[in-house]
């Protein structure tokens, strides 16, 4: 399984969302889709390849949902780079992916 970032932004877009994120407190947000015919039973993620923390996705996300997952607070100072894989129902795993979620409107697409 892939993931790909469907976001499209410009580079000065990047550099404002940097700056905002570096100037506030608010918490890093994101939409995912899956773009598999599998259901996604998990997502996680590591700054650090070691330890990997599981975002809370209920039930998991069904082929072609979409949903907003909003990271904690306690990740507020936290890097703005992290990798992203997902566990699959069927037993598979996405390969680690990195994403920038200082990225405003970040989109993050499982597919096959």
């Amino acid at each position: 399984m892939k993931i790909r970032n469907v976001t499209r932004s410009t580079p000065a877009l990047l550099a404002i969302a940097l700056l905002a994120a570096a100037s506030s407190a608010s918490a890093y947000d994101f939409t995912v889709t899956n773009s598999t015919e599998v259901k996604i039973t998990s997502i996680e993620a590591t700054e650090d390849d070691k330890t990997w923390g599981k975002f809370n996705i209920g039930a998991g996300l069904a082929a072609g949902e979409s949903m907003k997952i909003t990271w904690d607070a306690s990740t507020d100072e936290s890097v703005c780079e992290w990798k992203v894989r997902a566990s699959y129902a069927d037993g598979s795993k996405a390969a680690p992916t990195t994403f920038d979620f200082c990225e405003k409107d970040l989109e993050i697409e499982f597919t096959e």
